[in-house]
């Protein structure tokens, strides 16, 4: 191990004897007391010593070789300590391919304070590599959650749709003007090869035990996310394949529920739920499902989409590490003007197939989580 204190976490003497190591609330810790020897070892933790070089320099500030185990053990548990050789060999993999590496440095300083311990943050970016995801829809929400997720380092990132691409499809971080007439399909998978940082793993190297890590679904027509189809979501349910909605309907922008399969409420669990609730939906989704009367350009804000594009991606990314994201078995929703996002939580139907209704309070989702952790190392 060679310990260093984390670049991610600003540090501050908040007096003689206490530091405090990050800014905001969500990350800060102090650390008291701190005498002198104490403060001007800290100087040393920057990752290009071991533990041996660090016993040897520590004396002449006396301090023991015992105390250096106490004192690097003390900033470890307050997460405050990283190690720039561990996360095992996929991270010194990554580590080794320079240019990928530092296009994802930023990346690896948040997860270093997300995951805390030394060398995870290391460990879950190299993971990602390994993982595969397919964005159904390349319009200004899709495209633009494919390339977010290829540059975060995805290793392979599908995304589906056809049709060719229109002019209102085009926004920053998406499919670019120039892309305008051609095949969705082939420009979206150009734009996913652009924002990657490395070239994608040889074939097979990414695909997971199920193949799919994750379907995000983010059509173009946002009546899709906000009333998603339950047959094909109980295709993906019946697969096993977790899925994620996002997407804008008129001024409505939503995110999730992302759904594990018999763990969460589905697709089919919100189509029981809206029946049951207005008798007149099933009459209504038809009509509008048929197309009469439909715009030719859908409305779909641009700022709306984009915001709804970064926090679906956000949300993918979590899970994708092995975390459970708020989406969860919820529905994240936004409308203009005021852009405040309220939850919606999706409860699972004891009459729907997916099987999740039956299962108690967190009992798949925290098995899931579990899963996608392992998968993941």
């Amino acid at each position: 191990m060679h310990p260093m204190l984390k670049p991610a976490l600003r540090r501050a003497w908040r007096d003689r004897q206490t530091v405090q190591f990050g800014v905001s609330p969500a990350r800060a810790v102090v650390v008291s007391p701190v005498d002198t020897a104490t403060g001007s070892f800290l100087e040393l933790l920057d990752g290009t010593r071991g533990l041996p070089l660090l016993y040897e320099e520590a004396r002449a500030l006396d301090l023991s070789p015992g105390q250096v185990d106490a004192l690097v053990e003390r900033l470890t548990e307050a997460g405050v300590v990283d190690d720039p050789t561990g996360g095992g060999p996929a991270a010194q993999e990554l580590r080794g391919r320079a240019a990928a590496f530092d296009r994802t440095r930023s990346d690896l300083a948040s997860l270093s304070l997300v995951h805390p311990e030394p060398g995870e943050g290391a460990r879950r970016l190299a993971a990602r590599r390994s993982l595969k995801v397919q964005v159904r829809g390349a319009g200004r929400v899709g495209a633009t959650i494919a390339s977010v997720l290829a540059a975060s380092g995805v290793g392979r990132v599908e995304v589906l749709d056809g049709g060719t691409v229109r002019p209102w499809d085009v926004a920053p971080g998406g499919l670019p003007e120039r892309a305008v007439g051609e095949r969705r399909g082939p420009a979206a998978r150009q734009l996913v090869r652009g924002a990657a940082p490395d070239r994608p793993p040889r074939a097979g190297e990414a695909d997971g035990p199920t193949g799919l890590s994750l379907i995000v679904v983010a059509p173009r027509d946002g009546l899709d996310v906000h009333a998603p189809d339950p047959v094909t979501g109980g295709e993906w349910v019946a697969a096993g394949i977790p899925h994620l909605y996002a997407g804008v309907v008129e001024t409505t922008g939503l995110v999730g529920p992302l759904v594990l399969p018999g763990g969460t409420g589905c697709a089919g669990c919100l189509a029981l739920e809206r029946a049951e609730r207005d008798p007149g939906w099933p009459r209504m989704l038809a009509q509008w499902r048929s197309g009469r009367r439909q715009s030719a350009v859908p409305p779909c804000d641009l700022a709306l989409a984009t915001a709804v594009a970064g926090l679906a991606a956000g949300h993918a990314l979590a899970f994708l590490d092995g975390d459970l994201p708020a989406s969860t078995g919820t529905r994240w929703e936004a409308s203009l003007p005021s852009l405040g996002w309220r939850p919606r939580r999706l409860a699972p139907r004891l009459d729907c197939p997916c099987g999740a209704g039956g299962k108690s309070e967190g009992e798949h989702t925290s098995g899931s989580a579990r899963s996608q952790d392992t998968m993941a190392r």
